[in-house]
């Protein structure tokens, strides 16, 4: 053997054993955490508090170093470590709207990670009904998106059942065509309204004379899609993979910057982080000038609305319910003055919660 290659052996023999021994050094350190989140969670403040840190956690983690590791591998294993740790205290259990591999499980998985006990539904409303039955400890429901504005099942139902806000989650939204057929093949393709909505462009220029098809779900859309012939699916890379589909053209939304917010349900106020928000809910008396005078609180004690939507209350009326969205948590000083005014202002008020402002992720 030569000297040089006798030279690389020692070398990558050093490199792998410099990898097992931070391999160990890790494990170490990961139990190190498990055994404090125990702890923490047995603390009066208890585990809901400590679940709703954690997406500020992770990103003060993921902003305290620079290395070859990307954001998004960074997170990922931050996110299955807190949940494993957090399995450890007690179970969790989330409802969101299902399937399997949709977009609202994405946002699950990225809020809670794989370890919680995931329970997908068939609605908006079940997802709700399922935290009013004590069924479940939180909900993920989607609130808005940057193409297609609110979703209105989700607003109705904090009209029906106000239930508390702890989190969000954001997450940046790429389309693909799947199939198990060539482009040139496709005769109809199937998925959720709202998917179909953000690639209808695309769609109209590539395939003009296909029939799209609405379905309840993305992942519905791509397992249809690989068992019919000449069916295509708009839906997620992970349904592609899960369903064994082909990616026939990738990121076909209209908008490159696609994003759908989600609502975190359930669970105690989030920890004032500094960079918060604060949602509320309120009816005002049906006369001129009420929302004026609401509006005038968040002015003078200049606070930044984020969000405001109206929504029709039952009863066909003429009435509205307003969800607003501002700057700051409910135990900020300012914000507590608002909304003690707002309560004066208004015939019903209710406070959905406080919580950290998540950026949009891949």
């Amino acid at each position: 053997m030569s000297k040089k290659r006798s030279s690389d052996v020692d070398t990558r023999g050093k490199l792998a054993k410099d990898v097992q021994r931070i391999d160990r050094e890790l494990v170490k350190l990961m139990n190190e955490r498990a055994k404090v989140v125990k702890q923490l969670a047995r603390a009066p403040i208890g585990e809901s508090a400590e679940l709703n840190s954690v997406a500020t956690d992770i990103d003060a983690a993921i902003s305290s170093g620079r290395g070859p590791l990307d954001e998004r591998a960074l997170r990922a294993t931050f996110r299955e470590l807190a949940s494993g740790c957090r399995a450890l205290s007690k179970p969790i259990r989330v409802a969101y709207l299902g399937p399997l591999y949709s977009y609202s499980y994405l946002a699950t998985i990225e809020r809670f990670g794989s370890s919680a006990e995931l329970a997908p539904v068939a609605t908006i409303a079940a997802v709700f009904e399922e935290l009013n039955r004590g069924h479940a400890d939180y909900g993920v429901v989607p609130l808005e998106n940057s193409t297609d504005g609110r979703v209105v099942d989700t607003l109705g139902m904090f009209a029906r059942m106000p239930v508390r806000i702890c989190g969000e989650v954001q997450l940046r939204i790429h389309h693909n065509l799947l199939a198990k057929c060539e482009r040139g093949d496709i005769t109809e393709v199937y998925s959720k309204p709202q998917a179909l909505s953000q690639c209808r462009e695309w769609l109209a220029k590539h395939l003009p004379t296909a029939r799209t098809v609405e379905m309840t779900s993305t992942a519905a859309a791509a397992q249809l899609a690989a068992e019919k012939p000449g069916a295509a699916a708009v839906a997620s890379r992970l349904a592609a993979t899960n369903y064994g589909l082909d990616f026939v053209a990738e990121n076909i939304e209209d908008n490159p910057h696609n994003v759908t917010r989600f609502a975190v349900i359930g669970g105690e106020v989030g920890q004032r982080t500094g960079k918060d928000k604060t949602a509320v809910m309120f009816e005002i008396p049906h006369q001129p000038g009420s929302l004026a005078d609401v509006m005038a609180i968040f002015k003078r004690e200049k606070l930044n609305m984020t969000w405001i939507e109206s929504f029709p209350m039952a009863g066909g009326n003429s009435e509205y319910l307003f969800f607003i969205e501002l700057e700051g948590h409910q135990t900020d000083a300012k914000v507590g003055r608002a909304l003690g005014l707002l309560g004066k202002k208004t015939v019903r008020l209710e406070i959905l919660g406080s919580y950290s402002t998540a950026e949009p992720i891949d």
